[in-house]
């Protein structure tokens, strides 16, 4: 079971969040720590699953991915088989970075990167629409993009 956060866990956290490239000394010397309580800190926090992964966040734009499309999918009724073979063909579909059941008259959302229109109107008669149980497609197409974070808030907010 995870154990309960203190003050320099989140501090931890909200720095890895901004720069996960920080060594364990440059990360020790911001939270108040020296190297190796820090570093024993980091390795409890993913042993715990706190932070799940370390990656590099590209730029989508600079490998010709213009276009980031949300298309929601309406669905017939599946088998588990069926379903589980859907979830697997989303996985297999690099250019489908996230996908999400919902409530409401569609079924599912997905968020797609294109390098342009025509490749995905492609890319929905070859690949969406083929998979299991999948019956119509509504794509919105994203003009600009004002905010986009992978950063989760640490703290949560109160309200009156």
């Amino acid at each position: 079971m995870p154990t309960a956060l203190d003050a320099i866990d989140l501090k931890i956290l909200d720095l890895m969040q901004k720069d996960a490239s920080l060594s364990t000394a440059e990360m020790a010397e911001r939270v108040g720590l020296s190297q190796s309580p820090c570093w024993r800190r980091i390795q409890r926090l993913k042993d715990e699953g706190y932070i799940k992964a370390t990656v590099a966040i590209v730029d989508r734009q600079m490998l010709g991915f213009k276009m980031q499309v949300f298309a929601q999918v309406k669905m017939t009724t599946l088998t588990d088989e069926e379903r589980e073979g859907f979830f697997k063909a989303i996985h297999d579909i690099p250019e489908i970075l996230e996908c999400y059941a919902v409530f409401g008259e569609m079924d599912c959302m997905m968020k797609v990167l294109a390098p342009d229109v025509n490749w995905y109107q492609d890319f929905i008669f070859s690949t969406i629409l083929k998979l299991p149980g999948v019956v119509d497609v509504r794509s919105i197409v994203t003009l600009s993009e004002s905010k986009s974070t992978t950063a989760v808030p640490l703290r949560h907010r109160t309200f009156r």
